[in-house]
C-alpha cells in the first residue's frame, strides 16, 4: 500500500512539471507569445491523455510482441485493478513529458492546429511503441538489459530529436538570422525572452517535480534515497559548470545558460540515477555544465537551427549523454531499485570493471531509439507540412501568436511591453508569408549629410502612432534615410473601430485602450516630405489600424551639453 502510494505520489510530481515547462518556455521567449505557449503545454497533456487513454497505453504496455503491445481497453475494463490503473497514470504523465518537449523548440511560429497534430501523434504511436521496448518487460531492448531507469531516452532525447526535426523543417523565427555586412556569413541574433524570472520559476519546479520522475520507481528506500541525492549532485554540479564556463567564456555568468545547466544535468542523471554512485553523477553533471553549452551555441550558430529555449541541447544532447553514461560509470554495489532493499544490481560500467558490454547494449539502445524517431517524425513533419501547414504567416509572428491563434489581446492584461527591436528582412517576409513594408531604402532616397550650420533652417517635430508590431520595420525604414535619433513610447488609445471584437470566456472584450506605440522624431536636415513617405511606405497595408502622423513646427532646440540651438543642437557629429 505505502509503495504504490508514493508512486501515485510520484506521479502527481511528473504531472506538475508541466506547469514547469510552461514557465521556462514562457519566460524564454517573448510576452506576445505567452499565451499560446500556455495553451500548448496544456493541451499536450490533454490532447495525449485522451490518444493515450484509446491506445498509447495498450501499445505500450499491453501484451507484447518485442516491438509493440496488442491493443485493448484494459484501462475501462479493469478500472478496480490498482495496478493497471495506477501503472496507466504514471505512464500518461511521462508519455506527456516527451509530447512537451517539442513545443519549446518550435515555439513563436508554429501554427496550434499543427502543434495539436503532432502532439497528439506522438502520445498515441511515436512515443508508446519505442517506450514499450524500454518498459515493457517483453520489450526487446528490454529483454537485452538496456537500462534506462526514469527517461534520459526514451522520453528527453525522443523529445529532444523530434524538436531539432521540427524546428529544421519549420524554419528560424523572423530576424533570428541575418547576413553579416562584413562576412557575407549569415549569423545568429539574439531574440531574448521577456521573463528570467518566470524562466527560474519553471527551472525550480521541473527540479522539484524531477525528485519524483527519478525516484517514483524504486521499490525499497535504499535505492530511493541514493535516486534523491543523484538527481540533487548531477544538476547542481551542472549548473556551477555551465555558470563557470560561461563566465570563462563571456565574461559573464549567463543567467539563461545557467538555468539550462540545471536542466540539462537532470536530464543526464535520469537514466542512470538508480545505478550510479555519487561520484558517478558528479562526473555526469561536470559533462553536462559543459555539453549544454556547446550544444545550444552549435545548433544556433553553426547549424542554423533556431531553438528558443535550448530544448534540443538540453533534452536531446543530454539524453544521449545520460543514457551512455549507464555503460561507463554503472556501479554494480548500488542496490537494486526493483529488489528487497539489500540485493544489489550487479550491472557494471566500463570504469567500474564491466568492460564494454553494457555500454554496447545502450548504444545499441540509443540508436534504435534514434532511427525510429527520425524515420517516423520527419514523415509526420512533412505531411502536416503539405497539409495543414505547420508555420503561421509573417505577419501572424509578428503580431503574436495570441491575438491571431486565440484572439487574446494580451497575456498580460493592462500590462505592456517596449517594442520589439528585431528587423526583419523583405526576403523572409515574402518567404513566410507577409508583406515586405519597411524593407531596404533605395540610396536615392537616403539623405545627403551637410554639416554646415544652417542658422534660419526650419525645425519639425514628427509624431507617428502605430500599432507596436510595426516598429521594427519602420525603424529599418528611418535608419535608411538617415534618422539617426528617434523617442518611442508605449501608449493606449483608440480610433473609431475601437479594435477587432475579441472574446474573454465566451463574453465580448468591449475594448476601449488599445496598445500603440509613439514615436517622435525632431527634423531639420531630412526634408519633411521624404520622411513622411518613408513612414507611409513602410506601414501602409491597406487596412484599418496603419497609424497616423502629425507634424508640427518646433520653436527651438537647445543641446544642454554643448549650448548649440537649432540645426547645430540636432546634428551628432562631434
Amino acid at each position: 500500500m505505502s509503495w504504490l502510494v508514493w508512486f501515485l505520489i510520484g506521479a502527481a510530481l511528473v504531472f506538475f512539471m508541466q506547469g514547469g515547462f510552461a514557465m521556462v518556455e514562457g519566460g524564454l521567449t517573448r510576452a506576445k507569445n505567452a499565451g499560446n505557449i500556455i495553451m500548448k503545454n496544456l493541451m499536450d497533456f490533454c490532447i495525449g491523455t485522451v490518444v493515450f487513454l484509446l491506445l498509447g497505453f495498450s501499445l505500450m504496455m499491453g501484451e507484447h510482441n518485442g516491438f509493440i503491445g496488442k491493443p485493448s481497453l484494459d484501462v475501462f475494463t479493469q478500472f478496480t485493478d490498482s495496478g493497471v490503473m495506477s501503472n496507466f497514470v504514471f505512464n500518461l504523465v511521462f508519455c506527456a513529458t516527451a509530447a512537451t518537449i517539442v513545443s519549446g523548440a518550435m515555439a513563436e511560429r508554429t501554427k496550434f492546429s499543427a502543434y495539436c497534430i503532432y502532439s497528439g501523434v506522438i502520445s498515441l504511436l511515436i512515443y508508446p511503441i519505442e517506450a514499450g521496448w524500454v518498459w515493457n518487460s517483453d520489450g526487446w531492448l528490454a529483454s537485452k538489459s538496456y537500462i534506462d531507469f526514469a527517461g534520459s531516452s526514451a522520453i528527453h532525447m525522443v523529445g529532444g530529436v523530434t524538436a531539432f526535426i521540427g524546428a529544421m523543417l519549420l524554419g528560424p523565427r523572423l530576424g533570428k538570422y541575418a547576413v553579416d555586412a562584413e562576412t557575407g556569413k549569415k549569423v545568429p541574433k539574439a531574440i531574448t525572452g521577456h521573463s528570467i524570472p518566470l524562466a527560474a520559476l519553471g527551472c525550480f519546479i521541473l527540479w522539484f517535480g524531477w525528485y519524483g520522475f527519478n525516484g517514483a520507481a524504486a521499490g525499497n528506500e535504499s535505492s530511493l534515497a541514493l535516486i534523491f541525492a543523484n538527481t540533487t549532485i548531477a544538476p547542481g554540479v551542472a549548473t556551477c559548470v555551465t555558470m563557470i564556463f560561461t563566465w570563462i567564456k563571456n565574461g559573464k555568468p549567463d543567467v539563461s545558460m545557467s538555468l539550462n545547466g540545471a536542466l540539462a544535468g537532470l536530464v543526464a542523471i535520469t537514466a542512470p540515477c538508480a545505478n550510479v554512485d555519487p561520484f558517478g553523477a558528479l562526473i555526469i553533471g561536470i559533462v553536462a555544465g559543459i555539453l549544454v553549452v556547446v550544444a545550444v551555441e552549435f545548433i544556433d550558430q553553426v547549424l542554423k537551427v533556431d531553438d528558443p529555449v535550448g530544448a534540443v541541447a538540453v533534452h536531446g544532447v543530454n539524453g544521449i549523454w545520460g543514457t551512455l553514461a549507464v555503460g561507463l560509470f554503472a556501479n554494480p554495489n548500488v542496490v537494486d531499485a526493483f529488489g528487497d532493499g539489500v540485493a544489489t544490481t550487479g550491472v557494471a560500467g566500463l570504469f567500474y570493471g564491466g568492460g564494454f558490454g553494457q555500454l554496447g547494449i545502450q548504444i545499441l539502445g540509443v540508436v534504435a531509439i534514434l532511427v525510429w524517431v527520425i524515420v517516423t517524425m520527419t514523415i509526420v513533419f512533412t505531411v502536416i507540412k503539405k497539409t495543414n501547414g505547420l508555420r503561421v504567416t509573417a505577419e501572424e509572428e509578428i503580431i503574436g501568436l495570441d491575438i491571431p491563434e486565440h484572439g487574446l489581446p494580451s497575456a498580460y492584461g493592462g500590462f505592456m511591453f517596449a517594442p520589439e527591436a528585431v528587423d526583419y528582412t523583405v526576403s523572409e517576409l515574402a518567404e513566410y508569408g507577409g508583406a515586405a513594408a519597411g524593407g531596404a531604402i533605395p540610396k536615392d532616397a537616403a539623405v545627403t549629410v551637410d554639416n554646415k550650420a544652417h542658422k534660419d533652417a526650419k525645425i519639425t517635430k514628427v509624431t507617428i502612432i502605430t500599432n507596436p508590431q510595426k516598429y521594427s520595420h519602420l525603424a529599418t525604414a528611418l535608419d535608411g534615410i538617415g534618422i539617426t535619433g528617434i523617442t518611442v513610447t508605449n501608449v493606449h488609445g483608440y480610433g473609431m473601430q475601437k479594435g477587432n471584437a475579441t472574446y474573454y470566456r465566451g463574453v465580448k472584450v468591449e475594448t476601449k485602450l488599445l496598445p500603440k506605440v509613439q514615436i517622435d522624431i525632431v527634423i531639420c536636415k531630412v526634408p519633411t516630405e521624404t520622411l513622411v513617405k518613408t513612414v507611409q511606405d513602410a506601414l501602409y497595408t491597406g487596412k484599418i489600424g496603419d497609424g497616423k502622423i502629425f507634424i508640427s513646427d518646433v520653436e527651438n532646440v537647445i543641446k544642454v551639453r554643448t549650448g548649440e540651438t537649432g540645426y547645430d543642437a540636432l546634428q551628432d557629429e562631434e
